[in-house]
């Protein structure tokens, strides 16, 4: 078991050290991802632990993975995307669209995105910011390499979406993995960012934040909240994930446009 006192006092020093805040984030989902991190190195204080963080600036970066667990999927929940490329999408005026997706994870999310794009011919059109706060998953998105395996297993999802169509149009398929044809990430850029911490410049038709407000208290919610709302376009669209709730604050910032795939729009503010 890990005390609060233990938990705030090396999220402390964290931040101390490399300048990342963890304070506020959801204090069960971090416990959690100590023990894990604990578990996986066979320590039995969390004094080793912290003595381990403190020191190693690569342990460290490894350690965000454990603490921010990354879970994305290729059409993860396959109707969100069938409602962006029925009605979200056609809706938008600007047909030169900007995209961020926030807390991109594995990168799997954003190739969907683009393959949504195709099917609309406006994949050529659009531009795409993926971010996400570790370098480990952020890498792997860049590389677009994913298992067999792990693959095999968005297959239902896909033939959701796509039910006459086959991975491998979309796959360059190895012996043991595959990588998303080139042209799904041309017009992609992947960036290190902190959430909770940094500003964002630019302003997107749509922003993705899915899974990821799930690991903030409510202090968090309010910030994030009021970075993804400055950042979308007069009527822009923000998508939560299944797991995320949207706060009382966040319900006048945002507006329900579809409740089941948890799509909302933008509410303008006076000037």
């Amino acid at each position: 078991m890990i005390s609060d006192e233990e938990l705030t006092a090396l999220m402390q020093a964290i931040n101390n050290r490399y300048g990342l805040d963890f304070t506020n984030y959801e204090r069960t989902s971090l416990k959690r991802g100590i023990v894990r991190l604990m578990m996986k190195n066979k320590m039995e204080s969390i004094i080793e632990l912290w003595s381990l963080v403190l020191k190693d600036n690569e342990f460290f970066q490894l350690t965000i993975d454990e603490l921010l667990v990354n879970l994305t999927e290729l059409f993860r929940n396959p109707d969100v995307w069938i409602k962006l490329r029925e009605m979200v999408i056609p809706e938008i005026e600007n047909k030169s669209l900007n995209i961020w997706h926030a807390g991109c994870s594995t990168g799997e999310e954003v190739y969907t995105m683009n393959i949504v794009l195709e099917t609309l011919n406006l994949l050529n059109k659009s531009k795409l910011l993926a971010t996400d706060l570790s370098k480990k998953a952020l890498n792997k998105a860049k590389k677009g390499e994913y298992s067999l395996v792990t693959l095999k297993q968005y297959l239902v999802p896909f033939l959701k979406f796509f039910p006459n169509r086959e991975m491998s149009d979309y796959f360059d398929f190895h012996d043991k993995h595959a990588n998303i044809k080139s042209k799904y990430a041309t017009n992609v850029t992947f960036k290190r960012h902190n959430l909770v911490m940094d500003k964002m410049d630019g302003k997107y038709d749509i922003i993705f934040c899915r899974n990821v407000m799930i690991y903030f208290d409510d202090s968090l919610k309010k910030r994030v909240l009021d970075l993804l709302h400055s950042s979308l376009k007069d009527n822009g669209y923000l998508i939560i994930g299944y797991y995320d709730i949207m706060p009382d604050y966040g319900k006048t910032k945002f507006s329900i446009y579809d409740v089941r795939t948890r799509i909302y729009k933008k509410i303008s503010q006076p000037k």
